[in-house]
């Protein structure tokens, strides 16, 4: 092919420096982009979850460091995966406008990071613990994708002579137009058609499906009503309000109409339920409270709902649990593992296969169409999401996701408790001042709050009534408040006369202690 000649004025050698960066960026901000839409739009027809920004983020959740997890937790909240992937489009973006300037004068450079990139995609996606073979498929035609966009784009703004030279001989600004405004509308296009085949994988329509089965058990009677202090947590946390932690970057999509739940490992006879096949068996209805191991003292990942499901001891007993099977390992459909002591399960506590919560069919968010509730245990010993697999074995045998990372095996709930109101570092009027919270020891029981001000003596709370030991108990103080700053400070004592600690300690390895402490100014 010819070379059309252009002035010297436009030959990328002898432009300016921030003339020629510029050149690069768009070039490969404009490659990545398609890369990355084509990689999406096949993810849509095979698996969404092949997506490589899906299978780099969660390898990435897998390796990164316990404080470095905490430290997103904490941080961002319910945003952390947000946030990651933001991070993720940041630095594939920065990676892009730098192999886009190195390829103006080095094209090897720019199909070599490419592949690169390529095979981190394909590397993350072919080993999750659900990968398939064609779950490579979406890194490789992306990259392919990107490279022709990288070809198509250096052969404008490089046309090639049969003996190239070593710097590039111009720019073609119409056809450089057109290959940009080509591999935009690609891009875009590739990735709305990838958004609309991914929809097949999305299970709301089969969520609002489900019509949920009256219990055969349910609890003792309707919520309680609560004391009534603005600021202060409803006893029935909103579904759309309850914490979400766990490393599902996205959010699995079960249909209900092709669950399965298979038992096995350490029992009698193997079993297999279907979604149809759990709800027509006897349900009960409890109000539990959930919290999260990594909740800092006085932090948000705690919540009570009203939960509906089959009773997980009875599924047992109909597999036939083996004496010497210790440990239930539960698993979600994303491979995620749970281990949970099997005595506890047992016990006679409302250990549930969980189809609903708050009076609606589980959120997706929250395990749509079936999860794990053990009251007493933090989640990630007992709570699993989607769950589809449940295997009898030993504590010796295996180690779950999170004890593979440090945390302990087994992690009972430990008596905590919170203020929600005043907010730290309020400023009150002096005078009468509700100060208000909440207190938790799942299967335990809360029998006592106090609070403590300015270090004096403790002073007893008043409690909402009692729904089960397996909820938590909102408390009040009505304080008389004197003017400067004071530190308010609470504690709870459960129903085995266990006092709250006062010993500050961290989540990892088996969830925070401490008193829950702020500072009000009173004016």
């Amino acid at each position: 092919m010819s070379a059309t000649p252009v002035p010297a004025s436009e030959d990328p050698s002898l432009l300016p420096t921030q003339r020629r960066l510029g050149l690069g960026v768009v070039v490969g901000v404009l490659c990545g982009a398609v890369s990355v839409a084509f990689a999406q739009l096949v993810a849509g027809i095979i698996d969404p979850e092949a997506s490589p920004i899906v299978a780099v983020g969660e390898t990435a959740i897998d390796a990164t460091p316990e404080w470095l997890k905490s430290f997103a937790i904490t941080t961002f909240g319910a945003n952390d995966k947000a946030a990651l992937l933001v991070g993720i489009g940041i630095v594939l973006t920065l990676i892009a406008a730098l192999l886009g300037i190195a390829a103006l004068r080095r094209p090897q450079i720019g199909y070599l990071g490419l592949a690169t990139i390529a095979l981190i995609g394909v590397a993350a996606a072919v080993t999750r613990p659900t990968a398939r073979p064609i779950d490579a498929f979406p890194s490789l035609v992306g990259a392919i994708a990107g490279g022709i966009i990288l070809w198509a784009s250096l052969h404008v703004v490089e046309p090639l002579p049969a003996n190239p030279p070593a710097a590039p001989t111009g720019i073609d600004r119409r056809r450089f137009l057109l290959v940009g405004a080509a591999g935009a509308i690609a891009a875009v296009a590739a990735g709305g058609i990838g958004r609309l085949f991914a929809q097949r994988f999305e299970a709301n329509a089969s969520r609002a499906a489900v019509r949920l089965p009256s219990p055969a058990a349910g609890p003792p009677g309707p919520p309680p009503a609560g004391l009534d202090v603005r600021g202060l947590s409803s006893f029935t946390t909103p579904n759309d309000s309850f914490y979400r932690v766990d490393t599902a970057l996205l959010v699995p999509a079960v249909k209900a109409e092709d669950w399965q739940l298979r038992v096995h490992g350490m029992v009698d006879r193997e079993l297999t339920l279907t979604f149809h096949e759990l709800m027509a068996r006897p349900l009960i209805e409890r109000d539990i409270t959930l919290t999260c191991v990594s909740n800092p003292v006085g932090g948000p990942y705690v919540g009570n709902a009203r939960w509906l499901g089959a009773p997980l001891a009875d599924v047992l007993i109909e597999a036939g649990v083996h004496p010497s099977a210790d440990q239930l390992v539960s698993r979600s459909v994303d491979g995620f593992t749970v281990g949970t002591p099997t005595g506890v399960v047992m016990d006679g506590r409302d250990a549930m296969l969980a189809i609903a919560m708050n009076g609606e069919p589980l959120p997706l968010e929250h395990g749509f169409p079936v999860r794990m509730i053990v009251p007493g245990l933090y989640g990630y010993v007992s709570a699993t999401k989607w769950v589809v697999d449940l295997e009898l074995t030993t504590f010796g045998a295996f180690d779950a996701y999170w004890v593979q990372r440090g945390w302990s095996q087994q992690a009972p709930i430990k008596t905590e408790s919170r203020i929600d109101t005043p907010r730290s570092n309020a400023t009150v009027k002096a005078g009468t001042v509700p100060v208000a919270g909440v207190a938790w020891a799942q299967h335990v029981g809360i029998d006592a709050v106090e609070l403590r001000v300015d270090g004096e003596d403790w002073m007893p709370a008043e409690l909402s009534v009692l729904d089960t030991i397996d909820t938590w108990r909102q408390w009040l103080v009505r304080w008389d408040a004197t003017p400067g700053e004071h530190r308010l400070e609470v504690r709870a004592t459960d129903r085995s006369n266990a006092v709250q600690t006062a010993e500050h300690m961290h989540p990892f390895p088996d969830g925070a202690t401490g008193y829950h402490a702020i500072t009000v100014q009173v004016a």
